[in-house]
C-alpha cells in the first residue's frame, strides 16, 4: 500500500518509522486435532522451543500451544495465533459445543515415529496438531477425552503493550528474543543497526531468537522487523547505549 508513517514518541524521545503493506487477515478453517499438556496451571508449558521463557511473565499466559512439525515450520511459526473450536459434529462426546479459544504458538510438539499417527504419534508429519496448554484445551474439550478433533484458523494476534526485545548472548554474538508481537505474530526477517553501524541482516538462531555477530557493545541499537504478512516496523534506538546482556526493552510500537 506504500503508506509510510512517522511516529514521534514524545515521552521517551523515540522515533519510529512504520512501513505498512497489507494487514494480516484470518485464514480459512482447517481440520486438525488437539491434545493438552503442562498441568492444570500450565506450569509445564514454560520455556519451550520458541524461547519465550516464563509465559506468565512475558504475557502469553495459559492460552498457548505447541505445534506439530507440519505447523511449526522450524520455528518460523513462533508467535502465530490460532482460533480453535472443537469439532462437535465429529465428536459430540468429548467436545464442548459452541466455544472457541485463541492460542499463541510458543512451543514445538515433536514427532514420535515409534507410535502410529492415529495412536500416540499425534504430532507426526503430516498431521496438523495442537498440543495445547491444559487450561486452554479445557475451554473446548472435556478432560477425559484426551484428544479431540478441531477446526482451526490463523487469526491476527492481539497483545497488550508494544513489541519487546531481550538482548542475550556475549561480545560479537547478540542473541535477541523478539516477543509480544501482534498482527501476524510471526517474524519473517530482522535487521539490526548500532549507532555506529549501518543496517545488518540478522538470522534466526532458534524459535523467536535472532542473532548478530557484530560487536555492538556501547552502542544504541535499532531494529527493523518484518512480520510474515509483509508489515515492517523500525524501532529506532529502542535499546540505549548503556545496555547489558540479559536486559529486556519494551517499545510503545506494535504491529
Amino acid at each position: 500500500m506504500g503508506k509510510i508513517m512517522f511516529v514521534l514518541g514524545n515521552l521517551i524521545g523515540l522515533c519510529c518509522f512504520t512501513i505498512t503493506t497489507y494487514a494480516f487477515s484470518p485464514s480459512g478453517w482447517t481440520n486438525g486435532h488437539a491434545t493438552f499438556y503442562g498441568g492444570s496451571d500450565a506450569s509445564g508449558t514454560m520455556g519451550g522451543a520458541c524461547g519465550y521463557g516464563n509465559l506468565y511473565a512475558t504475557g502469553y499466559g495459559t492460552r498457548t500451544a505447541a505445534l506439530s512439525t507440519a505447523l511449526f515450520n522450524d520455528g518460523a511459526s513462533c508467535g502465530q495465533c490460532y482460533k480453535i473450536i472443537c469439532d462437535y459434529k465429529t465428536d459430540s462426546r468429548w467436545c464442548i459445543k459452541g466455544t472457541s479459544i485463541t492460542v499463541t504458538a510458543t512451543n514445538f510438539c515433536p514427532p514420535n515415529f515409534a507410535l502410529p499417527n492415529d495412536n500416540g504419534g499425534w504430532c507426526n508429519p503430516p498431521l496438523k496438531h495442537f498440543d495445547m496448554a491444559q487450561p486452554a484445551w479445557e475451554k473446548i474439550g472435556i478432560y477425559r477425552g484426551g484428544i479431540v478433533p478441531v477446526l482451526f484458523q490463523r487469526v491476527p494476534c492481539k497483545k497488550h503493550g508494544g513489541v519487546r526485545f531481550t538482548v542475550n548472548g556475549r561480545d560479537y554474538f547478540e542473541l535477541v528474543l523478539i516477543s509480544n508481537v501482534a498482527g501476524a505474530g510471526s517474524i519473517q526477517s530482522v535487521s539490526i543497526k548500532g549507532s555506529k553501524t549501518g543496517w545488518m541482516a540478522m538470522s534466526r538462531n532458534w524459535g523467536a531468537n535472532w542473532q548478530s555477530n557484530a560487536y555492538l557493545n556501547g552502542q544504541s541499537l535499532s531494529f527493523r522487523v518484518t512480520t510474515t504478512d509483509g508489515e515492517t516496523r523500525v524501532f529506532q534506538d529502542i535499546v540505549p547505549a548503556s545496555w547489558t546482556f540479559g536486559q529486556t526493552f519494551s517499545s510503545p510500537v506494535q504491529f
